[in-house]
């Protein structure tokens, strides 16, 4: 039993397989140097399946993969990072600007082409990210610069373009009427080894709660998954994309590889996030517009609940979907759409998967009470100007918290950026710092900040989470 838990301890989610890597590392792994004897690395010799059973040929994927292959991708990203002996430290660099020097780090991953006729490719929003260029090749040897249209990092999802003939794409299955057993194969170019083909089933469906990876709905696989495999296709016995690989677990950590637990995006979620992306560059959420907090054993005692489960509502904005739904403090939120909500984290994830204008019911125990109420969600903002709040944060532009940041245990809003010499610059206020509370008391969200200023507080007082670090800005 105590091995048992030391490895459930030590499972460790390894994502972003298509994060920048030092291109030493991709060195490394070609290298013949490192390559292991023969001796050591030959296969087990194992009997050949026959080539028919009786007068029936035994079934093959390779026509369904003659069709698939050429639409997969391999993704190369590059960026250019200074690196200083110093590392971040900005006084040393400052004294010693001889010393920092550029460097290019690399990223391998895989896309998927979706329009041949507009020449669009689907990756992960972690393949591309920071990356100063990127190119695609093509599974006929082609390599081609590739255009960034646009992305999504709470869904992992990024959309980029291509000029060129002769693309072919993948039709889009509906990864809905997916069930657990189905066979599936993913497609994609693990360690930069080049194109290659695992196939599997599914092993589960509507996968949630792996941390650090924003707002989720996976379809779970025992297909092999390696790093740079992210982004690639995961397709059904008809050769149509039902998936955006993006993720995998490992005890070891990515690099270690696969053991069986992958996880991809599924098709009808990257839709809505793609046709978003190509219409208008930028993602709209809907939200409900309140503020919740797990049912624990302690507040399913205070709430006379037989269970502790739940999202128990603490705050309803005024002018929210939620408001307008007739939601009120203390409602006990069960399940989402039919969708069982556990906690809040739940509760949370779910608005994330909506479009701006969905209808929700909800079902809910209102004083013991079952009822359902019916919402129509709202759009979600994107970002708030501080001077639209309270003077005194003239200059600073607050956006919401990335959902992988949440997932950590963080919550509050994101400076996004402070103008320079501005007037919260002078309060010491500073781009990537972490607002979790005001004057007025904590709040988890953009909502939550606006309603934290309904009335201007005569001292302003921020607490912010600086990198690791808590501390306190008075603001002038």
């Amino acid at each position: 039993m105590k091995n048992s838990s030391k490895t459930l301890i030590a499972l460790s989610l390894a994502a972003a397989f298509g994060g920048f890597a030092a291109t030493a590392m991709r060195d490394a792994v070609q290298a013949p140097a490192d390559a292991a004897p023969l001796a050591q690395a030959a296969a087990p010799t194992v009997a050949a399946l026959p080539a028919a059973v009786g007068t029936t040929p035994l079934p093959s994927l390779a026509p369904m993969l003659a069709r698939v292959t050429p639409a997969v991708v391999s993704v190369h990203a590059k960026q250019r990072v200074q690196v200083s002996p110093f590392g971040a430290d900005p006084m040393f660099r400052r004294m010693f600007p001889e010393l920092t020097q550029e460097r290019i780090n690399e990223s391998l991953g895989s896309g998927v082409i979706v329009d041949a006729a507009r020449g669009l490719i689907v990756t992960n929003h972690h393949v591309i990210e920071g990356a100063d260029a990127v190119s695609v090749t093509l599974s006929d040897g082609r390599t081609l610069a590739a255009e960034f249209v646009g992305s999504d990092p709470d869904t992992d999802v990024a959309v980029m373009r291509i000029k060129a003939d002769k693309l072919s794409a993948l039709p889009l299955a509906d990864s809905g009427a997916l069930r657990v057993g189905d066979f599936v194969v993913a497609v994609g170019n693990p360690f930069g080894i080049g194109q290659t083909v695992t196939s599997g089933i599914v092993s589960a469906v509507g996968r949630s709660g792996l941390r650090g990876l924003g707002f989720q709905n996976f379809i779970q696989t025992d297909a092999s998954i390696n790093p740079g495999n992210s982004g690639g296709a995961l397709v059904n016995l008809n050769g149509e994309l039902i998936g955006i690989n993006t993720a995998s677990f490992n005890p070891r950590g990515s690099a270690a590889g696969n053991i069986g637990l992958g996880f991809a995006i599924p098709t009808n979620l990257a839709r809505d996030v793609v046709n978003q992306i190509v219409a208008t560059g930028e993602v709209r959420r809907g939200t409900l517009g309140l503020e919740a907090q797990t049912v624990d054993a302690r507040i399913a005692q205070a709430l006379g609940l037989a269970d502790p489960r739940g999202a128990v509502v603490t705050r309803v904005f005024p002018g929210s979907a939620a408001a307008a739904a007739g939601l009120r403090s203390g409602d006990v939120v069960l399940a989402a759409n039919g969708q069982r909500v556990d906690d809040a984290g739940a509760l949370r994830n779910f608005e994330g998967l909506q479009a701006v204008g969905a209808p929700v019911s909800l079902d809910v125990l209102r004083d013991g009470k079952p009822l359902t109420v019916r919402a129509t969600l709202r759009e979600h903002p994107r970002q708030i100007a501080g001077v639209e709040l309270d003077p005194r944060l003239e200059g600073a532009t607050f956006a919401e918290l990335p959902e992988r940041y949440r997932q950590g245990g963080l919550r509050g809003v994101l400076v996004e950026s402070v103008a320079r010499g501005s007037r919260a610059a002078r309060s010491g206020l500073q781009p990537g710092d972490v607002v979790v509370a005001a004057s007025a008391g904590a709040f988890s969200d953009l909502p939550g900040l606006r309603a934290s200023f309904t009335q201007a507080p005569a001292q302003l007082v921020l607490r912010v989470m600086r990198g690791n670090r808590p501390g306190t800005l008075l603001m002038q």
